[in-house]
């Protein structure tokens, strides 16, 4: 059995705190809230530290925040339908840049792996694909209307520019740019489970996602290539993909968060029970029927729902943060 051990607890935001992302160099995070504020984080000397607060971006609650690849720029889904791009490179951070289009809320942001795209979905219905121009021009290459109801999360695959999006339809659509005209198309529908998806998350390779649900159960879905040596149909020379596990039982309301550590392989939750949860993919699993085991289970993790968990991009090191207003630093002890 792990261990989840509290190294800090930061209270600087007033109301919900829905996110936090860390940087993908340095030993810093940002934060965003009910506040309509992004603070950002920095470790100094034993903790972290709030060196700086972004305001007068967003009129309502900010939703999610998304570091771009390179540092220099941070992406930010807001409750007010407009997504801000605050930009360092003059030294200070700016925001330079606000994408509009959606009906509704925008719930959440990525980046591809290049810096060159970024997706966001909304209540809208929809998922936009922005190309990032030289210019620092953001250009919508597609809106995409595959869901059937409010769309929850966005991810890009850690290695290609393959974009997953989560539903309160229930499911989990895969897509990608057909490179014959350039539009983007649905690859995939994943459904397995009973009620909306709240979160998805790729491992390291991008060969397997997990997912959270209000279902208060965690899916693992492998993808299968065309000519799989399982022999697991796919159309289209497109890849299928499968549940092959299901985590259920452990959580007691719904699953809001989900992220795998690229480095570990361990799996964080963020539930609307208040507590933390750590699995890990038990030694000589199959992997076409892999199981995990619950690891640390870290009840009141906080005082309210948890809306968010973040590992550090070197493991280990966890975050999370709640409605309770509170963000807090965990370290994970094997």
């Amino acid at each position: 059995m792990g261990k989840l051990e509290l190294a800090q607890t930061l209270s600087k935001h007033t109301g919900r705190v829905w996110n936090v992302a860390w940087h993908p160099k340095e030993n810093a995070f940002a934060s965003c809230g009910e506040d309509k504020t992004i603070r950002l984080w920095k470790k100094d000397g034993a903790g972290y530290v709030n060196k700086v607060v972004l305001t007068d971006g967003h009129k309502r609650t900010i939703r999610e925040i998304a570091w771009s690849p390179c540092g220099n720029f941070i992406a930010a889904a807001s409750f007010d339908a407009t997504t801000s791009i605050w930009d360092k490179r003059s030294g200070e951070f700016e925001c330079n840049t606000t994408l509009e289009g959606h009906e509704n809320e925008v719930k959440s942001v990525t980046w591809s792996k290049s810096g060159h795209l970024l997706a966001t979905c909304s209540r809208d219905r929809s998922v936009w694909v922005w190309e990032v121009e030289e210019d620092d021009e953001y250009e919508c290459s597609a809106v995409l209307n595959a869901h059937t109801q409010d769309v929850k999360k966005v991810i890009f695959h850690p290695e290609k520019e393959i974009l997953a999006s989560a539903s309160y339809d229930c499911t989990i659509k895969m897509f990608k740019e057909d490179p014959s005209d350039h539009d983007w198309i649905c690859i995939g529908t994943l459904a397995s489970h009973d009620s909306t998806v709240w979160s998805i998350s790729f491992d390291k390779t991008g060969d397997r996602i997990a997912s959270a649900s209000d279902d208060k159960t965690v899916k693992i879905w492998k993808e299968y290539a065309p000519g799989n040596p399982e022999g697991v149909s796919t159309t289209d020379n497109e890849s299928t993909w499968k549940c092959v596990c299901t985590l259920a039982g452990y959580h007691t309301r719904t699953i809001y968060d989900i992220h795998w550590c690229k480095v570990t392989g361990l799996i964080a939750t963020a539930c609307g029970d208040d507590v933390v949860r750590i699995f890990k993919e038990d030694e000589g699993s199959d992997s076409n029927a892999p199981t995990f085991s619950l690891v640390s289970d870290n009840e009141r993790a906080h005082s309210e729902d948890v809306n968010c968990v973040a590992w550090h991009p070197e493991g280990h090191v966890l975050l999370s943060c709640s409605d309770d207003g509170d963000i807090k630093v965990w370290k994970y002890v094997d």
